[in-house]
């Protein structure tokens, strides 16, 4: 006589893949309500790139780049840079997916917060350097 005997294996469910898993939030890129400023965050700085430009316009950007003199990045300590020549779009590239940020809320992430305003947006990093854009005027501090 036979006897059959019956195995069953209680595999856990693998986890789900990187494409399966949800960015952190702070890891997100974000634009203003306006539409005309877009941050990404990567490499523990946050770029962000103002359509309308830089004002006052930086000196010594490459006039032939696309993006030149349109964007500004802080890493989580030291001081804010201007990205003089810019040739490849940099945040720009993540505008269609980015959510707004809305007046009066904040970003936070890597030790760098950004602050969103109608007068403009300003991020800082822990040192307390950073940046200010607007339509009207931008700078580092």
């Amino acid at each position: 006589m036979y006897r059959l005997s019956l195995i069953v294996a209680v595999v856990p469910p693998s986890p789900p893949s990187c494409s399966d898993r949800r960015r952190p939030r702070s890891t997100a890129p974000f634009k203003t309500p306006s539409g005309n400023i877009v941050c990404g965050y990567g490499g523990g700085s946050i770029g962000c790139g103002i359509k309308t430009g830089l004002k006052p316009a930086p000196k010594n950007t490459c006039h032939d780049l696309d993006y030149s003199g349109k964007r500004m990045s802080v890493r989580t300590t030291g001081t804010a840079v201007i990205d003089l020549c810019a040739g490849d779009p940099g945040p720009f590239l993540l505008e269609a997916k980015a959510p707004v940020l809305a007046y009066g809320s904040k970003w936070r992430g890597g030790g760098i917060t950004c602050a969103s305003r109608r007068s403009g947006l300003t991020c800082t990093n822990r040192s307390g350097h950073g940046f200010f854009m607007s339509r009207t005027r931008s700078y580092r501090f």
